[in-house]
């Protein structure tokens, strides 16, 4: 039955007509001392929670109501306060000290969950002195009434890290915020791809990739290509709808390369301060390929676009190509961008003494060797296959690793830094390893990744990667996986 406005109001009456008597909605009215207030620096606006809970902006506060709510004895020229506005009626707003806590140098920790759950979003109304009272301040790029708090701090230049516990972040053991505080950025909002728009089953990948398989029908050529088209058409949608930046380029039969829309295995870049600081100045590096048709994929018109980018240095590793060592770029490699980790599992793609080459080159503090194995037995072709590694989270088939030694080391590295999401044998072959966190357009972290994959994720791992990242981006590739033999991941240079 529905009911009119009129009658809906009727009905509730009796209700808020308890709550009144009972005196909860007097509670929630009262202008009891409850005194909170966040400072995110000197050129900040004060966070504050005014002592009883607005039911929306108002068009001025006054300046006694302001300090009695902050508890500070000078009146701040600007605040922003804070709303939980999907909170019902008689749910208390959430005390400062659970959604954000100042890390110190333009670095704040936030509650995960206002990015991930749509109801925990907070917003805030942003005031400005005027005389005795504050105005509404309508001069920053956000709206002043009910701005995304996420997108508040970023518009002051705060560096966000999303975390389970905010009491907890920056305690020694606790979640680590080494990013943030730091500077150091585990993921970018730039990345490049290549449209497979020259696609199709490279016989000379196959050798070694045992995620490839041949395309149903012999001869299939430009059916096929479409098919893949429309899949990378979907997951391009994907990503830029979630404001990450695509640099999108395309190739022919002509450049004879059939997995161009994979171009993070021959080129990575890196900025200045990664690594904890080991990485002096900005670098491009350029990658030494197995396959000759993937060699090809360095296009000189791409390195002159890269060029453009004014790296501060250019490490060609290109020149053991002829001597059949080969190191292929962000697919042997899984960075620990922010703590200076290099994970490397060694295969005929990533040859021993180039990993260690690249450490030290490149001045990270370690690096994880070891080897994996699939499902079939076979030799895991990239890294980047069976783990991915995040700002807070990290994922990683340990199953794959069958020496006890190389595994422990390996896990015990990732769990100094991050929380570990472990993936059984048959999830790598889902290719949930294969995800990659990147920025979306409120500069947050979020985990791109196939919706195979995504499937293949039980909901407790879902749950775990949630806590770190504000969304699950997914898009379905499923021939371009089959016939490629790659996922998401692969499809992503970033661009640092």
């Amino acid at each position: 039955m529905m009911l009119s406005a009129n009658s809906a109001v009727a009905a509730a009456a009796p209700m808020l007509g308890a709550a009144w008597a009972s005196g909860t909605l007097r509670a929630l009215s009262s202008s009891a001392a409850v005194m909170e207030s966040v400072s995110l620096g000197s050129d900040a606006p004060l966070l504050v929670r005014l002592s009883s809970r607005p039911w929306g902006a108002s068009a001025s506060l006054s300046k006694a109501e302001v300090l009695a709510a902050a508890g500070v004895k000078s009146a701040p020229s600007r605040i922003a306060v804070v709303r939980d506005c999907f909170a019902s009626f008689d749910q208390p707003q959430r005390p400062l000290a659970q959604i954000v806590k100042p890390l110190g140098g333009s670095a704040v920790a936030v509650a995960s969950e206002l990015a991930s759950a749509a109801e925990a979003r907070a917003v805030v109304d942003s005031y400005k002195l005027a005389g005795d009272s504050y105005q509404l301040d309508k001069s920053g790029g956000l709206p002043a009434v009910a701005a995304d708090l996420l997108s508040f701090l970023r518009a002051q230049q705060q560096r966000v890290a999303l975390v389970s516990d905010v009491a907890a972040a920056g305690v020694d053991s606790a979640t680590p915020v080494v990013g943030a505080t730091k500077g150091v950025r585990q993921s970018t909002n730039e990345v490049l791809m290549v449209a497979p728009t020259a696609f199709g089953f490279n016989e000379q990948a196959a050798q070694d990739n045992s995620f490839m398989h041949a395309a149903a029908k012999p001869g299939e050529g430009s059916g096929l290509t479409r098919e893949v088209l429309r899949e990378f058409a979907g997951l391009h949608r994907a990503l830029t709808d979630k404001g990450v930046q695509v640099h999108l380029f395309e190739h022919s039969l002509s450049h004879g390369t059939p997995d161009a829309c994979f171009p993070n295995n021959w080129f990575s870049t890196h900025p200045a301060g990664e690594a904890a600081g080991g990485v002096s100045t900005s670098t491009l590096v350029l990658y030494p390929m197995k396959c000759p048709n993937r060699a090809a994929e360095r296009r000189d018109d791409i390195k002159r676009v890269l060029a453009t980018r004014g790296y501060g240095s250019v490490y060609d590793m290109t020149v053991h190509e002829p001597a059949k060592k080969y190191f292929e770029g962000t697919g042997v490699l899984v960075n620990d961008r922010v703590n200076g980790v290099a994970y490397v599992d060694i295969s005929e793609r990533a040859d021993r003494g180039l990993a260690e080459e690249w450490t030290q080159r490149m001045g990270y503090k370690e690096l994880v060797a070891f080897r994996s194995t699939d499902l079939r037995g076979k030799s895991v072709y990239h890294t980047n296959v069976m783990m991915a590694i995040g700002t807070g989270v990290a994922i990683v088939c340990a199953d794959s690793v069958k020496d006890a030694k190389e595994r422990q080391h390996l896990l015990s590295s990732l769990r100094r830094t991050h929380e570990v999401v472990e993936i059984s044998l048959a999830q790598m072959d889902a290719l949930c390893g294969n995800a990659l966190e990147v920025e979306d357009g409120r500069g947050l972290p979020v985990m791109a990744m196939s919706t195979q994959a995504y499937n293949a994720f039980t909901e407790d791992q879902k749950r775990v990667m949630r806590r770190h990242v504000a969304d699950l981006v997914h898009a379905p590739i499923d021939t371009l996986e089959r016939v490629g033999g790659g996922g998401v991941r692969c499809t992503l240079a970033e661009l640092f």
